[in-house]
């Protein structure tokens, strides 16, 4: 598995060797040694499976208690994957990365705990898979709104489209009004 840094030191890009012939492919997505060793010492406890159609955003959240890394990738279609950095003492505060994620180019996104965190999708439909550090905890969940000038996030959304967005993210707020980790 190759590491490629990204913008945001503690955000990382990972891309599998794949084996593959007229048969079809083989890939390795995770091994808890080597991430530990590689990427980060933590340990995954859930495991969840999204599908998603075109024009869909889901984002940006975050749980300011029970926060969560998550090891994401997209199985089927693709989506533009988001991060935005919450930890108020950090370096990287309120920068956010994105990049394209797909079942084409099998790449995965490291997202540690502290981001924010949500994913456009860019095709008909898409399947999202992730890896999370902890448990979903809805009464702990936030929600940053995914177009805050602020932050400058280039989504790949055509001039005249809107996202479709769910009640919780259409009231996300704003970054200079949201809660940080501390």
């Amino acid at each position: 598995m190759e590491i490629i840094d990204t913008s945001i030191p503690d955000v990382k890009i990972l891309e599998p060797r794949i084996f593959g012939d007229e048969r079809g492919f083989f890939l390795e997505t995770f091994r808890d040694d080597w991430f530990k060793e590689n990427v980060a010492n933590v340990t995954f406890v859930q495991d969840n499976h999204s599908k998603s159609s075109h024009g869909i955003l889901r984002g940006m959240h975050y749980q300011l208690k029970q926060a969560q890394g998550k090891l994401v990738r997209v199985i089927s279609g693709e989506v533009y994957d988001v991060a935005i950095d919450m930890r108020e003492n950090s370096p990287s505060f309120g920068q956010s990365f994105g990049t394209l994620l797909s079942s084409e180019n099998k790449r995965m996104m490291w997202v540690p705990a502290g981001f924010a965190h949500g994913f456009y999708v860019t095709s008909p439909s898409a399947e999202f898979v992730y890896k999370c550090t902890d448990y979903y905890a809805p009464e702990f969940e936030q929600s940053v709104l995914w177009n805050d000038p602020a932050l400058k996030i280039s989504w790949p959304i055509k001039t005249n489209e809107q996202p479709l967005l769910s009640e919780k993210d259409k009231a996300g707020k704003l970054f200079k009004d949201a809660q940080y980790y501390r």
